[in-house]
């Protein structure tokens, strides 16, 4: 399917053909018939783009620290190449679309294949043949419908504009004041006449303000001063009850301009992105009460609801994002609104670039509201081949061929694991597989897959790959994992490898009996103990010959408690999904598995998410560790610190790139000046040396149980407040006992 896309580095509009997206749980697989182009939104996007690093270092300070920030801690190259990576990949544009349910997700109850629906939500409602929403960002066209898919794909607009209207808390009677008219502010006009408001309307563009006139404005003006004296005389010198302020401006002139035109105590309401350098003696004198609205209305912004699908109760919350765009959709049946007047440009998917060209004024026209257009048959296929296939004699065969099908083309596959795989000879990537096609041709075209699909089907059932890397959300791993190893596929997962002892078990059941012919490796991605510098340490204390006690700090910062991580249902939570990286560290370290932990975390004020915990370790062989995982530092200080001391001896290694080793009075240091390495091409060379030589797999299956099933343990003794016993013989043999496995 086509897809309109931006180059974050140039500002670049493309129109590429990419897999069409991968329907899923709690959403619904829309084919598009028209999409709104924001002019507000998409303007400022393709602007910010289009500048130079400079220039964009200018605009967005606070990326500017982050970047100084990873610099210091991580070195300049590594900085570097996450920035180039970050530019590198595409951006979706879009957000208000309608179209014909094509799918419908597991769990959608209400909609159905060949509903008529609008879609709402930057990501999801994007400019592309077909779109993957989540349910409560879709509305029903109301049926029987004289509701074209034209106008409904103003409904997120729309939206914008009735919750500004329900902000301002305005009804019959009304005098209520519109700065702002172009289609934001047009929408809004029609809607406030609509609830028997008596609507002006002031724009600098004339033509603006006699459309608003004729679509129903009582007066209009097209300078401030001529706003001022008409909105007192409408006003009967009083002022205005209310101000939507809907204009696009860096200058608050329209901020301190609605202060002057309002009455005593009325609400002023910044709709659209503008100005707030507010003159405090207008608003302190009038006591006005200035309130910014929230995007279409609650909901917006919260994950629970829009990605989740968690309605708020109509009884607490009556007018949601959703039935927002229902109320637009019942306006625009019942006639109460003129969209048509309002649509200046319609371009095909394939003319997309003449879109953006109107609206970043590089076409000298007038415009208004700018629609994209689709094919009413689109070309839907989830898989988009690149290239042909290798030559025969360049594919080997059997446990030689290193072979790559990768599921999951996130920002961390493409930023640290392909970049990794890449520089490692001998590998050859077939296919990769991705929710949305987007990021899944983005990852193809940049690293040379073969193919790039939204079906991992594809991925799995491919001949031609030996080896599947597992990317993708935490909740997927397990799954993926047991479906890759049932394929006989050999298996890299990134961790975690699951997120339950169930899952685990399934997973050792998988492993330890396989159902091809060829026995599969698993491998996790604990890429630590391949790194330079932890290879060194576990050398030097090779030489210690009694127990060990060690020390891990993690700095690791915070993290949103709505971060996908925190989920428990996607991503497990911080413990499972990252502390497991340094239990296996650890483990390394000690040459012995871990047999009893406890765990216990600092009190939470509400503002972290359990991410603040203290981990003790014990080792079969006597060595002992604990783990500090802390959210509460300042993320400008170093991340991890491992202190190990035994043996007369002690190791201390500071972010993988720098590394003491004392003993006897000696000391030995190694330092990384320009780039931290963490292991992530020491890891991917070590199994593809595996894979062709057929060696043993580089980490022991018994030491990837060990450190899954003990950070699953720590969950257990954090909720329970007691030390819990690590015993990796038994589950496996319970697991492989289970009635579970017939």
């Amino acid at each position: 399917m086509k897809q309109v896309l931006q180059q974050p580095r140039t500002g670049e509009i493309l129109v590429l053909d990419v897999p069409a997206p991968q329907l899923v749980r709690g959403c619904v697989l829309v084919r598009i018939a028209a999409s709104l182009v924001s002019v507000g939104t998409e303007r400022a996007s393709a602007e910010f783009a289009s500048k130079n690093l400079l220039q964009k270092a200018q605009a967005r300070p606070d990326l500017v620290r982050e970047v100084i920030g990873k610099v210091r801690r991580d070195g300049l190259l590594s900085a570097v190449e996450a920035v180039r990576s970050r530019l590198d990949q595409p951006l979706a544009l879009g957000y208000s679309s309608a179209g014909t349910v094509v799918g419908v997700g597991e769990d959608v109850t209400d909609i159905r294949i060949g509903d008529r629906v609008a879609c709402a939500g930057a990501g999801y409602a994007v400019h592309a043949e077909v779109a993957c929403v989540p349910r409560l960002l879709v509305a029903k066209l109301p049926e029987p419908s004289n509701v074209t898919f034209d106008e409904a794909a103003f409904t997120t607009l729309g939206s914008v504009a009735l919750h500004g209207i329900r902000t301002a808390d305005v009804g019959v009677g009304d005098i209520v004041a519109v700065i702002g008219l172009g289609l934001l502010g047009q929408l809004t006009v029609q809607m406030l006449k609509s609830c028997g408001c008596h609507v002006l309307g002031m724009d600098i563009i004339p033509d603006r303000a006699e459309l608003a006139s004729r679509l129903g404005a009582d007066a209009t003006a097209v300078a401030p001063a001529e706003f001022h004296d008409l909105c007192y005389e409408r006003s009967r010198g009083a002022g205005v009850d209310a101000v939507l302020i809907t204009a696009e401006t860096h200058s608050s002139g329209p901020v301190n301009l609605a202060a002057e035109i309002a009455r005593d105590r009325a609400i002023v309401v910044a709709v659209g992105m503008v100005g707030m350098d507010i003159e405090r003696r207008l608003y302190y004198e009038k006591e006005l009460d200035f309130r910014i609205s929230r995007s279409y209305g609650p909901g917006r912004y919260d994950a629970a609801y829009e990605k989740k699908g968690r309605d708020y109760p109509i009884g607490y919350v009556r007018w949601t994002e959703t039935r927002n765009m229902e109320a637009f959709l019942g306006l625009l049946s019942d006639g109460k609104l003129d969209l048509e007047s309002l649509i200046t440009h319609r371009f095909p998917i394939d003319r997309a670039h003449g879109a953006y060209d109107l609206i970043t004024k590089r076409t000298a026209e007038p415009f208004l509201g700018v629609l994209i257009t689709y094919p009413e048959q689109p070309d839907d296929g989830r898989i988009l081949k690149l290239v042909e296939k290798r030559r025969a004699d360049d594919r080997a065969s059997g446990e030689k061929q290193v072979s790559i099908g990768l599921l999951g083309a996130g920002s961390f596959a493409v930023s640290t694991l392909l970049p990794a795989i890449k520089r490692v000879k001998g590998v050859e990537l077939v296919g990769v597989c991705n929710a949305t096609g987007v990021r899944s041709r983005g990852a193809a075209e940049k690293f040379g897959f073969q193919y790039c699909t939204t079906d991992e089907g594809e991925i799995l059932s491919n001949s031609n790959i030996s080896t599947v890397l597992i990317a993708t959300r935490h909740h997927l791993h397990a799954r993926q994992a047991v479906a890759a190893l049932s394929a006989g596929k050999h298996v890299f997962c990134e961790k975690p490898l699951c997120l339950s002892e169930e899952e685990l078990a399934d997973i050792v059941r998988s492993y330890a009996r396989p159902t091809t012919a060829r026995q599969p490796f698993l491998m996790l991605g604990f890429n630590r103990r391949f790194a330079p510098m932890a290879r060194r340490m576990k050398t030097f204390l090779l030489e210690v010959k009694e127990p060990l006690a060690m020390h891990y700090r993690v700095n690791a910062g915070y993290l949103p408690q709505e971060h996908w991580v925190n989920d428990p249902d996607q991503g497990g939570g911080r413990i499972l999904g990252e502390v497991c990286h340094f239990v296996d560290f650890l483990l390394f370290l000690a040459s012995s598995l871990p047999v009893e932990v406890q765990a216990s975390s600092l009190a939470n004020p509400g503002q972290y998410s359990g991410d603040n915990v203290v981990v003790s370790l014990r080792f079969a062989n006597g060595s002992q560790g604990t783990i500090a995982y802390l959210a509460n530092g300042d993320k400008s200080f170093s991340k991890e610190r491992a202190e190990v001391f035994g043996g007369g001896a002690v190791a201390v290694l500071e972010d993988f790139r720098h590394l003491e080793l004392v003993r006897h009075g000696k000391k030995q240091t190694m330092h990384a000046r320009w780039r931290q390495d963490k292991g992530h091409r020491g890891e991917c060379e070590a199994l593809a040396a595996a894979i062709r030589t057929g060696q043993a797999v580089p980490i022991p299956f018994d030491q990837i149980v060990g450190a899954t099933l003990a950070t699953l343990c720590i969950q257990k003794s954090l909720a329970s407040g007691r030390s819990i016993s690590v015993d990796v013989a038994a589950f496996v043999d319970s697991a492989l006992n289970s009635p579970s496995d017939e």
